[in-house]
This record gives C-alpha cells, structure tokens and sequence, in this order.
C-alpha cells in the first residue's frame, strides 16, 4: 500500500470513530438505579467520578489529536501504527474505568487505570514524534511543541500517582491522574497560531 493512499481526513475520521465508540461503551457502564430513590443514585457517586474523569481525558485526547492532524498533510505507515496504538490504549479506559468505578477506587483498580493512563500519554507522544520526524524540525508540529513541556512530565506524574495509589492511598493516586488532566485541559493555541500564519 502507498503511503499516500491515505489521507489524514479518513485518519482522523476513523480516530473519531473509535473515540466516539469508547465514550459510548463507558456511558453504557452506568447502570441505572433499581429505586427510585437519591440513595440508590448517590450509590453510584464512584461510577460517576471515574466516568468524568476518562469523558475528560478522551476530550482532551480527542482535541489535541485533531490540532495535530489539521497540520500534518501525510500520513505514512508509521504514523497509522502509532495512531493505532494510541487508540488500542485508548480503547481499555471503559475497562480500567469500569474496573475502578465499580471497587470504588480500590489499590489494584487505581493501579491499573494510572497504568492505562501511562501508556495513553507515551502512545500519544509516539505518534507525535513520527510525525514530527515526517515533517522535519522545521514543521508547523515541531515548531508548536517546542520543548513540550506537558508531555515530558505527564508520564513521571502518571507514575508517581500509580506509586502514591500503591504506596499510599488510591485516593492520592486519583487526585494525581485528574491534575494531569487540569493541566492538560488548558488549550494550547500554539498549533492553531502557527498553521494560521503559514496558511
């Protein structure tokens, strides 16, 4: 298959997809209330902070991979598999959500969700190092990321919530992963700055 069989529209199409049908599946995992009652809804209080917090991470991811598509034109084999492997981790947050929600953010589940969180974070900046590497240093991408920053401390911080969930309390592990989240939640213009200016 060429590289320029396909395009970064059906790439993010595709991407678009798949995220839509990850929010979809945790929506699902919201069971509904067998009573009628304020008591059986507060019950479900874990469910839905967790479900926050991953709607808010795929908002996040949804976000920034559609600014970094808008300013790549070419999409080579290695940049599918990167963005395939963002998607596959991705893809396991209704688990490791479900998983957390439902123990009420016990030791193990906690764990496994910063884990998954983790391997979000590295996936993504996988996908955007090959990109950076097809459009060359001087590229809308590289010159908007510059040092990046946010991407270099995001997986220390993930691990330091996976640790301080094992080590201390899983509660402080949560606490970590949703600063993340705060921090990346922030937009950051420089992307649609530059790709305006060379248009």
């Amino acid at each position: 298959m060429a590289e320029s069989s396909m395009t970064t529209a059906r790439l993010e199409a595709f991407s678009d997809g798949v995220l839509a049908i990850i929010i979809t599946i945790m929506v699902l995992e919201l069971k509904v209330p067998h009573e009628a009652t304020p008591a059986a809804l507060a019950a479900l209080w874990p469910q839905f902070v967790s479900y926050v917090l991953s709607f808010l991470y795929i908002g996040i991811y949804w976000n920034n991979h559609h600014h970094m598509l808008h300013v790549t034109k070419t999409v080579s084999g290695s940049i599918l598999w990167a963005n395939l492997h963002l998607l596959f981790w991705l893809s396991l947050l209704p688990f490791s959500t479900g998983w957390m929600g439902e123990n009420h953010f016990d030791t193990w589940p906690t764990v496994v969700y910063g884990i998954d969180l983790l391997m979000c974070g590295i996936a993504y900046y996988i996908l955007e190092r090959r990109i950076i590497a097809r459009q060359g240093a001087d590229g809308v991408l590289a010159q908007a990321v510059g040092r990046d920053l946010k991407g270099k401390l995001s997986p220390p911080a993930y691990l330091l919530g996976i640790a301080a969930a094992w080590l201390v309390n899983p509660w402080l592990g949560f606490v970590l992963y949703a600063l993340v989240a705060a921090v990346w939640v922030v937009p950051d213009r420089r992307i649609e700055r530059l790709a305006s200016h060379k248009a």
